[in-house]
């Protein structure tokens, strides 16, 4: 080191051979240059850095260029221009991944126009795993580094800041379970089309897109072919599957990988899971006691057909709409039931919606920590934080006062019953993708009602609220010691 200059200027970098070249004076001067005069950055840069913003320009993005194509002669069998109330409502509906359809699917839209509807679909769950998983990342810049570390983990991603491993890990869990149910369908759907090989690839397609996404659309009128376990068994897999959300796959598929057994998963897999079975077991009971003598809705059927179609329903109306002709028969306290489980909705950063299943845990384990007298909420001898707990009640209070909102502005403009607004209105903000005959498109102000609730739904009210504040002032998520992700 004798032979280096310590006191050299930039022109004698060469000689210095990096080693203190920073210490010249015309440095300094040029980094107090640049602090004061922050260099620009472009429009790519400023929406990558902002999630939220660019979460809600996609979607926009996606339901107008939807919107369009389906407006086209090309896109409606009788090659006449649809309706532009009718073809925007499908595209949010097709966007949001939410499926309650104005219009029959099958007699209604061309090939054209069903293929507009899958692609709106697939990229619709494609940008919500994916913005809400970067928006997730970015809510945590300002917890301690371990804690990031940790939620990045549980992301997909393996550096705090490295977006592109996030979009690996969605576009690679989403094609794989896909393809996995397009080769589950495809047998099935070739019995029931009769030897018809291009009718049942089309159709498996469209199933195994459509079913993961948790969208309602169905490319025939035959709609889930419930009575058939070869087809109906696949998607109410794919759904559920999609209902979890691609970090507890993640989790699940490492832990099958390195035989991590349960009690070392993450909280978050952990929580999504507990919540998940019970909700689905306290609705198979409920459509076991309360509907079970429904001879509209299990009409001369013997006790296995009876048992499949109460799995059925069990599973699909919290956030698939699938085969939704059998909803408006159902008694006015289970579509009560319904629509609160609609409004729960699935896991977070899923292709479901509601406020989550994680949400509405968390604020089940503040009220017991409220009732048994203790300051601190724990699960499984973890600690959550209290802005965890403040976000989930926020999230829940504030999704309350919408649906309510709503419900009672459906009831003033086209004068349906409680029971019916309340029904599809969670159908509309849980993305539940199912309708008692309020959504008609008769009335283009329902319609409208209800695609603004999509759209809230869809992009939730974190999103909504991290896009409104600058990144600077927007206010970290805090975890616990694992992540738990609400909202």
């Amino acid at each position: 080191m004798s032979n280096l200059v310590l006191d050299e200027s930039s022109m004698n970098r060469e000689a210095s051979r990096g080693y203190s070249w920073w210490f010249s004076g015309d440095a300094f001067e040029r980094q107090a240059a640049q602090d004061r005069r922050p260099p620009r950055r472009n429009l790519s840069a400023k929406l990558w850095s902002h999630p939220g913003r660019l979460t809600i320009l996609y979607f926009f993005a996606l339901i107008v260029l939807a919107t369009v194509l389906l407006e086209l002669p090309i896109s409606a069998h009788n090659r006449m221009v649809t309706d532009p109330v009718v073809a925007f409502f499908t595209a949010v509906s097709a966007a949001s991944t939410c499926g309650i359809q104005v219009v029959n699917t099958t007699t209604h839209w061309s090939l054209f126009g069903q293929a507009v509807i899958l692609l709106a679909v697939q990229f619709g769950g494609l940008g919500v795993m994916t913005f809400a998983s970067l928006i997730a990342l970015a809510v945590n810049k300002h917890i301690k580094a371990s804690q990031r570390m940790l939620t990045a983990r549980e992301l997909g991603a393996t550096k705090l800041s490295e977006t592109k491993g996030v979009l690996n890990a969605v576009l690679v869990t989403t094609l794989l379970i896909e393809v996995i149910t397009f080769l589950a369908l495809f047998p099935g759907l070739l019995h029931v089309n009769h030897g018809n090989v291009r009718h049942a690839l089309w159709e498996a397609l469209f199933f195994a897109v459509i079913s993961y996404n948790n969208a309602g659309f169905t490319p025939d009128g035959a709609g889930l072919h419930v009575n058939s376990w070869g087809v109906g068994l696949p998607v109410l897999l794919s759904a559920f599957c999609g209902t979890l959300g691609f970090p507890v796959l993640l989790n699940l598929m490492r832990a099958a990988r390195k035989h991590t057994p349960p009690k070392r998963w993450t909280l978050h897999t952990k929580i999504t899971l507990i919540g998940t079975f019970c909700m689905v077991a306290v609705s198979l009971l409920w459509f076991r006691c309360v509907e079970w003598n429904n001879h509209i809705l299990f009409s001369h059927a013997d006790l296995q057909t009876r048992l499949r179609y109460a799995l059925t329903a069990a599973v699909m109306p919290r956030t698939s709409g699938f085969d939704p002709s059998w909803v408006p028969d159902v008694s006015d306290p289970t579509k009560v039931f319904m629509s609160a489980f609609m409004f729960i909705g699935g896991g977070s950063t899923s292709t479901a919606g509601g406020i989550r299943v994680t949400t509405f845990t968390v604020v089940l384990l503040v009220c017991r920590a409220a009732f048994r007298g203790k300051r601190d909420v724990t699960v499984f001898h973890k600690r959550i934080n209290e802005r965890t707990t403040m976000t989930a009640v926020s999230i829940m209070t504030t999704c309350l006062i919408l649906v309510f909102t709503v419900s009672l502005a459906l009831m003033a403009v086209s004068g349906c019953s409680l029971s019916n607004a309340l029904f599809d209105t969670c159908s509309a903000f849980g993305l539940g993708g199912y309708t008692v005959g309020v959504a008609d498109q008769s009335d283009p102000a329902a319609l409208l009602l209800l695609a603004t609730t999509m759209i809230i739904g869809r992009i939730g009210p974190m999103t909504i609220a991290y896009a409104i504040n600058r990144p600077s002032e927007a206010q970290a998520v805090r975890f616990p010691e694992e992540p738990i992700i609400v909202g």
